[in-house]
This record gives structure tokens, C-alpha cells and sequence, in this order.
């Protein structure tokens, strides 16, 4: 069976048989089957009255654990958009009081932003929903083949230079784990 981009290399191959078009069936099929599951994905997100880069703020919050603050900046260097867009989706989920800005205490121009419990409790009602899409949605793979597409795409990550390594944790963040309240 066929898939698109395989009608793409082939009117390729017909109009420029001397062209190596090949790395278009990777690149194309990325963004094609990222396009489609997106499609998918935000539908969840949005019966959760969500969308996915608020979402995706929401887990990056959840995932740093008590007390759940971590600084704008770091948020969108995770996150890998700007500083605007990110302002924009802060405001969006402080007005939905999924999060509250708070003021730095080791920087009184700056502030934090620190998850509310109903933002805990709208990501964790979204989550559950979210794996399961994403489990149908790489049903079609075998256990294996799932392992290795990951370790395959791993490895392009790595060669991209997506080291993985997470924004420096904020000091207030810090202090927040060991005890203190930000």
C-alpha cells in the first residue's frame, strides 16, 4: 500500500530521474504524520477546553515537580517558541486560572509562574485522555518497531543538536523544592 509522499517521490523521479529526492520521503513523511496526529491530538486537547501549546505549558509546569513554578524564560526555552508566544499563553491560562504569576523573591522585576491546583487538575483529566489517543494513535506499530522508530528518531535529535538538557532550574525553584514558598 501506498502513502502520499510515495506519490510525491514518484512524480519526482518521473520530472527529475537524475535527482537524489530521497531524503524528501523522511522529511515528508515527519511532517506528515506529525500534521495528521496533531489533528488528532488537539482534538482532545480541546474537549479539555485546552489547546496544545497551552498543554504543553501546563505539563512542563506539572513535570518540575513541587512546587511547580519555574520562570518564563525557562518555560519557552523548553518549550522552543518566543517570548511573545509564550506571554500570550501565559495570559490565555492566568485569565482561565490554570496559573498564577508570582513575583520572583530574588528578583523583584521578575516573576514566576507557578501551576494552580485547578491547572493540576485540568492537565491530569487531560493526560489520561491524551496517552490513550496516543497509544491509538501508534497502534499500528509493533512494540519493537516503536522502540526503534523512537531510537531512530533519537538519534536525528541528537545529530540536530537537541541535547536534552533542560533549561537551568530557577533559584526560586530550588529553594521552592527544599522547603521554602515562593
Amino acid at each position: 500500500m501506498e502513502d502520499y509522499i510515495d506519490h510525491i517521490l514518484q512524480q519526482w523521479a518521473r520530472e527529475k530521474p537524475e535527482t537524489d529526492v530521497s531524503p524528501m520521503g523522511v522529511f515528508g513523511r515527519i511532517s506528515r504524520a506529525s500534521r495528521l496526529m496533531e489533528r488528532q491530538i488537539e482534538a482532545i486537547f480541546s474537549s479539555h477546553n485546552l489547546q496544545g501549546g497551552r498543554f504543553d505549558v501546563l505539563a512542563a509546569l506539572r513535570r518540575a515537580g513541587p512546587p511547580h513554578v519555574l520562570s518564563p524564560t525557562n518555560l519557552y526555552n523548553s518549550l522552543l517558541i518566543t517570548s511573545g508566544a509564550m506571554t500570550h499563553r501565559l495570559d490565555h491560562l492566568e485569565r482561565a486560572g490554570l496559573i498564577e504569576r508570582i513575583p520572583h523573591p530574588n528578583d523583584g522585576r521578575g516573576s514566576l509562574v507557578k501551576l494552580t491546583p485547578a491547572g493540576a487538575e485540568a492537565l491530569d483529566a487531560a493526560l489520561e485522555e491524551h496517552l490513550e489517543n496516543e497509544h491509538r494513535l501508534i497502534a499500528a506499530l509493533e512494540p519493537d518497531d516503536r522502540e526503534a522508530l523512537a531510537a531512530l528518531l533519537h538519534n536525528l535529535l541528537v545529530a540536530l543538536g537537541d541535547t536534552g538538557e533542560p533549561a537551568p532550574a530557577d533559584e526560586a525553584s530550588q529553594e521552592g523544592q527544599s522547603g521554602s514558598n515562593p
